[in-house]
């Protein structure tokens, strides 16, 4: 079975910060990470492929230190792994992003393609749907539980209030939840052995895309500006009988306006 499995280097959101004039990320000395919900796609592939047999290949679209991060997938146990880089990508939504990433993947054979479910640095869940759908192909998305069967997968999708089971032929496009597995740490013999590996770099010509689809000038969105949350005050606490106090909080809630 072939796999593959796009993943994003983002910002480890634990250290990332606004700036307070353009309202703009400050990427600057924040370290880079693998997308934790791309993780958990990257390990349920190696669990797929040492179950049934194949190969697992990592895609990602991004600047050329996004190779770590390919290097990272590698060392986990991934087979093959591919860059996608060109300056025509820059300021691309998620569509235009999905465009691209459905252009490279036209050029693989693949059985199944995962995604995780969101990326954290903007939490759209856009871009692996978007994917299936130039792609033409079906996909499944909030994914919890995966049992293979030839060509024909049983999916454990997850809702707010419960789960769906769906069955489903290949390929299609699955994207992963935190709940599906624990991910695995780089293996010591993969570390060393990745460094033997290439990591292929495709850009906008190496690929079958109509170039004015991407990057900024293909994105039908734009992000105007970016915040944190603000931070929320001390909170009070009531020492009072039980229904004094719900009198004082039903008069709190008044006074803001809630009830």
């Amino acid at each position: 079975m072939n796999i593959v499995v796009c993943l994003k280097q983002v910002p480890d959101t634990n250290e990332v910060k606004i700036d307070p004039k353009t309202g703009t990320l400050i990427r600057e000395g924040v370290p880079s990470i693998i997308n934790p919900d791309d993780k958990n796609a990257l390990e349920e592939s190696l669990v797929m492929r040492d179950k049934v047999g194949g190969k697992v290949t990592v895609i990602s679209m991004g600047p050329p230190q996004a190779e770590s991060a390919l290097r990272e997938s590698l060392a986990m146990g991934a087979d093959e792994a591919i860059l996608i880089s060109d300056r025509a990508f820059a300021g691309a939504d998620t569509c235009a992003t999905a465009y691209a990433l459905s252009g490279a993947l036209k050029k693989l054979d693949y059985d199944v393609i995962f995604a995780g479910r969101q990326a954290i640095d903007g939490d759209t869940a856009q871009v692996g749907p978007e994917i299936a759908e130039f792609l033409s192909i079906p996909q499944i998305t909030y994914v919890e539980k995966i049992d293979v069967n030839g060509n024909i997968l049983t999916v454990k999708k997850a809702w707010e209030d419960g789960y769906e089971t769906v069955k489903v032929n290949t390929p299609v496009l699955l994207t992963a939840i935190k709940e599906l597995n624990e991910p695995r740490y780089m293996g010591m013999k993969n570390i060393f052995e990745t460094f033997k590996k290439e990591v292929k770099v495709w850009n906008a010509d190496d690929l079958e895309v109509d170039k004015e689809r991407l990057g900024l000038k293909g994105s039908p969105t734009k992000v105007k500006r970016s915040a944190t949350k603000e931070a929320r005050g001390a909170g009070e606490v009531i020492n009072k009988p039980v229904k004094e106090a719900v009198t004082y909080a039903i008069s709190k809630l008044k006074e803001k306006h809630v009830i």
